[in-house]
């Protein structure tokens, strides 16, 4: 069951940057939509989950692997959630043209790092970062919050990227106790 849990997490931690590689591999052929990476994502942690509450304490490499697995995962594999769910909430239908960024710039990079803080927090079983990093998040974006549409963006991209981070590590946590 440890190889299971691992072979999804690295699956989930893998879909991105596999959907990414795919259009430039076909030379354009192929299309690869945002969202279908969370359509691999999200099944891959659902049986890392299941896989997870049946097995035993890691140790040695597999506990190793779990964390760099749950760390690449949570960084990785938010950012196509975040979008999908952008896409969802503006009602957009497949097929239409991306979205412009919104009103706020530099969300992707913020994202991956906030997923990463977020993983380490929860990893190192201290959430009090986790809280740390909402604040600080919040703190530096506030004069960006007042733009039309920022503060939805703001609090619908955190929460998915944080839902996701403790998901993914959540699933860690229930490999190494």
């Amino acid at each position: 069951m440890v190889v299971l849990a691992l072979i999804a997490l690295a699956v989930a931690a893998a879909a991105p940057a596999v959907a990414a590689a795919l259009g430039p591999l076909s030379r354009g052929r192929l299309e690869v939509p945002e969202w279908a990476s969370s359509v691999v994502a999200l099944p891959a942690l659902g049986v890392a989950a299941l896989a997870s509450s049946r097995t035993t304490p890691v140790t040695g490499f597999a506990l190793g692997a779990t964390l760099v697995l749950c760390v690449l995962a949570a960084a990785t594999a938010g950012a196509p959630l975040v979008l999908a769910t952008f896409k969802i909430a503006r009602r957009q239908p497949d097929g239409s043209p991306a979205p412009d960024a919104g009103p706020l710039r530099g969300g992707r990079v913020i994202g991956i790092l906030e997923r990463l803080a977020v993983a380490a927090s929860i990893l190192a079983t201290w959430p009090e970062g986790i809280a740390i990093v909402l604040a600080v998040k919040g703190l530096a974006r506030y004069p960006e919050l007042r733009e039309p549409h920022a503060s939805e963006q703001f609090i619908m991209g955190t929460f998915v990227s944080v839902l996701w981070a403790i998901a993914v590590c959540g699933t860690g946590r229930a490999l190494i106790t």
